[in-house]
């Protein structure tokens, strides 16, 4: 059963309201949004990355969330599993920093026990406080651009570092400790009509979107912005953008706007949709064959 398959069980099972269909990222009650993450270790994180890098990246992808939607952030549950004094204590010292860096609060949460030699599970409930706008990630119109706030395939590379190959500290960053966009995505939620975070890959989030939208999108593959430092570590070929745009982890802003909108933040606009259904391909002006892998989804 893959991720796809059990969300659509799962739809069929008596909802509150606020969980707006299981479409989103995030349930709404009221003026308040919520969103849960979770974390195992050896899908989400090395056992070799840093407890500290860890403890962020738990609290910075529900933070990303909750910026998608506008929202501020008001607090977290966190959900523990102890396990050695240094391991915890790392931890510890980076949910101080994640929490501080981004003026969010600790509300409470449990702490467990888990057998010798277990896989950590970590996860976290951030809690964010709406502001005038909520855009959704299904309210996307035939003919709105697609934009994305930032560099795409950063994390993906930065995997690769902390698995041993040599390259920057900027895309292992990148990766350990991703930053939620927060004040872009406050900027934004009034103008935009869909906005999300790129979370498993810029091809497969803005599949969900037009599918969530009714519609179909086209992304250009020449577009997708790439940095400095990806170019110079993977190259600036079609292999090296398609492996960026599949790559995940990425936590820019996502989003669809009508032509011409006047953007508040810096954004680059990837594609287009329009009527129909799917996700088409091209790289400057050329049809491009979609891979068989879109990004990142979880499957037993």
């Amino acid at each position: 059963m893959t991720e796809a398959d059990f969300l659509a069980a799962l739809r069929t099972l008596s909802l509150h309201p606020g969980a707006q269909g299981l479409a989103d990222d995030v349930a709404r009650l009221g003026d308040l949004v919520l969103t849960t993450d979770t974390l195992v270790e050896g899908v989400h994180f090395l056992s070799s990355d840093p407890a500290g890098d860890v403890a962020w990246k738990l609290i910075a992808v529900n933070l990303s969330d909750l910026a998608a939607k506008g929202a501020e952030p008001v607090g977290v549950l966190l959900n523990y599993p102890l396990s050695d004094d240094a391991w915890d204590a790392g931890f510890l010292c980076g949910l101080g920093e994640v929490l501080a860096a981004h003026g969010c609060a600790l509300l409470g949460g449990d702490t467990v026990s888990l057998p010798p030699g277990a896989a950590r599970v970590l996860s976290a409930t951030a809690i964010g406080a709406l502001g005038p706008a909520n855009p959704a990630r299904g309210r996307a119109q035939a003919g709105d651009r697609l934009y994305v706030t930032g560099p795409i395939g950063d994390a993906g590379a930065g995997l690769a570092i902390a698995q041993g190959a040599v390259g920057p500290d900027a895309l292992l960053a990148a990766y350990r400790r991703p930053v939620p966009l927060i004040a872009q995505g406050r900027a934004l939620a009034s103008i935009v009509n869909a906005m999300m975070d790129v979370s498993d890959g810029v091809l497969i989030d803005a599949a969900r979107m037009a599918a969530a939208s009714g519609l179909a999108v086209t992304v250009d593959l020449a577009l997708i912005p790439l940095s400095k430092a990806y170019r110079a570590q993977c190259g600036d070929d079609r292999a090296a953008r398609l492996a960026a745009a599949t790559a995940g982890d990425d936590y820019q802003l996502l989003f669809a706007a009508a032509p011409d909108t006047p953007l508040p933040v810096a954004a680059q606009v990837i594609g287009r949709f329009a009527g129909g259904a799917g996700l088409s391909l091209i790289e400057g002006g050329a049809p491009v064959t979609v891979p068989d892998r879109l990004g990142f989804e979880h499957r037993c």
